[in-house]
């Protein structure tokens, strides 16, 4: 549907306090919104932590699970041009993302239903999410949004520690809370950081991954339910995985990304008729042409490395299994 239709759409059902589940594509040209109890008629499934319209099944033991990520020669290529840009003051920081071969046993709703993450999506046969990043929460008077940025094996000794020493990765944390506070400061008023920098460990396919956090909030005008799809569209693309400044930063990664990103580093939700609960598109596994890809990335900085950052994309391939 059009930005128009989804904002008129969610706009009535907000005011009705009709409880309904929408999914934005990263640039927000193809919106969608579903009411709740319909979604599942459309082959859309949805779990948000204790919320949702499906529940995890444990009987189905044992994947194979291997992937090809591109090649580091294509991507230092690719790195290379942004880099350059970034030391030519174009952007700051760059969220650079690639698809990976994914080989699996597998269905997509097998994979799906196996999968334990806090925020998880089935979008019929076309793509799964298994994310970990919440985008926007609004309740009551307030909105809040939790950037992730920055990441580290967990087996590493004193992960997190050593996540929280690293200068590229706090410079990179920075920009991202920075950027996420002047993003919600758009739709709402007294916006603060209640949690800074904080870390968590997160089920990475048989191990576990060290991420660092941040929590901000705002304070939410009257009767914001009436104007759900507008705040929302206003907000996208997503800070955390996006970069800074926006506009020039997306421009930057459509000429170096192999192809658009659509629903990928979108935002998927549900309005349960009182609360916005979101996440980030991230963790994402599309079916094209009968193949599994699984997209990943991280942010680039002045300070990256190619063979670092490749080394996390590769990382960043994992569904968190049951």
């Amino acid at each position: 549907m059009s930005p128009e239709e989804f904002v008129r759409l969610t706009s009535a059902w907000g005011k009705s306090r009709t409880p309904f589940f929408f999914l934005l594509d990263f640039e927000g040209k193809n919106p969608q919104a579903f009411l709740w109890e319909e979604a599942a008629t459309h082959g859309i499934f949805f779990r948000f932590k204790n919320q949702g319209n499906a529940t995890p099944k444990k009987n189905l033991p044992g994947v194979n699970w291997a992937f090809s990520p591109i090649s580091f020669s294509e991507y230092q290529r690719r790195f290379n041009l942004v880099h350059r840009h970034i030391l030519q003051g174009d952007s700051y920081l760059l969220n650079l993302t690639f698809p990976s071969q994914v080989q699996t046993d597998r269905t997509l709703e097998e994979l799906f239903h196996l999968g334990k993450a806090p925020y998880q999506l089935l979008f019929q046969d076309r793509f799964a999410v298994f994310s970990p990043e919440g985008f926007v929460k609004m309740e009551g008077e307030e909105i809040a949004t939790f950037p992730m940025k920055g990441t580290l094996d967990g087996s590493v000794d004193r992960a997190e520690e050593v996540l929280l020493a690293n200068t590229k990765e706090e410079w990179e944390h920075n920009t991202v809370v920075d950027l996420l506070r002047n993003d919600l400061a758009m739709v709402a008023k007294k916006i603060r950081v209640v949690r800074y920098r904080y870390t968590e460990r997160i089920p990475a396919g048989g191990k576990e991954i060290v991420q660092s956090s941040s929590e901000i909030r705002g304070t939410l005008p009257e009767n914001w339910q009436e104007n759900i799809g507008d705040i929302l569209l206003r907000l996208l693309p997503a800070g955390s995985i996006t970069g800074a400044p926006k506009a020039k930063t997306v421009e930057i990664i459509r000429a170096a990304e192999l192809d658009e990103r659509g629903y990928y580093c979108g935002v998927f939700g549900i309005f349960d008729g009182e609360k916005v609960e979101s996440a980030v598109a991230i963790r994402f596994l599309e079916k094209r042409d009968g193949a599994f890809y699984f997209r990943s990335g991280g942010g680039i900085t002045a300070l990256s490395q190619a063979e670092e950052e490749y080394q996390e994309l590769q990382t960043k391939v994992y569904v968190p299994f049951v």
